[in-house]
């Protein structure tokens, strides 16, 4: 018998004033916005690193850094020790790409929680 590993915990960047931008990106969404961010949140708390499109799909060329798809809000993320999900960055996809400058923040983001 196959022993069944914990879930995943999905767990917010904070910066040095205490603010999670994520958290106030999502609070800002419609009701059907935030439903379908939690749906995402649910998936990747039970899949994990094995949640992949059309909910989750690793940013190329950025190591480490993945992005949560929940309708048309992209979230940046990477997978932390213990089996943590650590939200990094949210924004409303525009484009075809994620912008560069988003990017950019959230990979600032990532290395400062990695070096906490």
């Amino acid at each position: 018998m196959t022993e069944e590993l914990p879930q995943w915990r999905v767990l917010f960047y904070t910066d040095a004033r205490n603010r999670s931008p994520v958290l106030e990106f999502l609070n800002r969404l419609t009701a059907q916005e935030r439903a379908e961010a939690e749906n995402c949140f649910r998936l990747l708390r039970e899949f994990g690193t094995l949640l992949g499109m059309p909910h989750a799909r690793p940013i190329s060329g950025h190591a480490g850094l993945w992005e949560l798809r929940p309708g048309p809000n992209r979230i940046f993320y990477f997978a932390h020790v213990g089996r943590r999900f650590v939200m990094l960055h949210a924004y409303r996809k525009k484009g075809q790409k994620a912008p560069a400058r988003e990017i950019a923040l959230a990979e600032k983001r990532m290395l400062e929680v990695q070096e906490d």
